[in-house]
């Protein structure tokens, strides 16, 4: 049996080479998967805070136009979406002029992390609530 002559032409990889490749993954993958973590968390504070404001809206429309929560009260719960929003609502006299600044603040947890989104307007506590302000024209 004649010996072969080695073979100059093999392809494959050398050890170096698959060693390489799998240092790099040990590098790029833990950091492509906690970007990807990151995205979402941000995307569910996103979606939390735009539904914290829909309840401080509501809240604050319901106390400007009526003088009242819906409950009667300074403080309560809503739900949306299955998640539980705690809201209270706050008045303190306006420095200068008779009028009173209102404040509706909502408390949420994202991934065990307590939040808070705050909502204020200015109100003249002498009008009416419903009632329209007077307004003069201009000449």
């Amino acid at each position: 049996m004649p010996a072969r002559a080695p073979d100059s032409h093999r392809r494959g990889f050398t050890l170096a080479e698959v060693l390489a490749a799998l240092a790099l993954l040990a590098i790029v993958v833990p950091v492509a998967l906690e970007g990807v973590s990151v995205a979402s968390r941000a995307g569910m504070v996103g979606q939390r805070q735009a539904a914290a404001a829909r309840v401080a809206e509501r809240v604050l429309g319901e106390y400007v136009s009526t003088g009242r929560t819906e409950n009667g009260s300074d403080r309560g719960t809503s739900r949306e979406d299955g998640v539980g929003y705690a809201w209270r609502l706050e008045r303190t006299p306006w420095a200068a002029d008779p009028l009173e600044e209102v404040t509706v603040q909502v408390t949420f947890e994202v991934q065990d992390q307590s939040r808070i989104l705050s909502l204020s307007t200015i109100l003249d506590p002498t009008r009416q609530p419903g009632e329209a302000s007077e307004t003069t024209p201009e000449a």
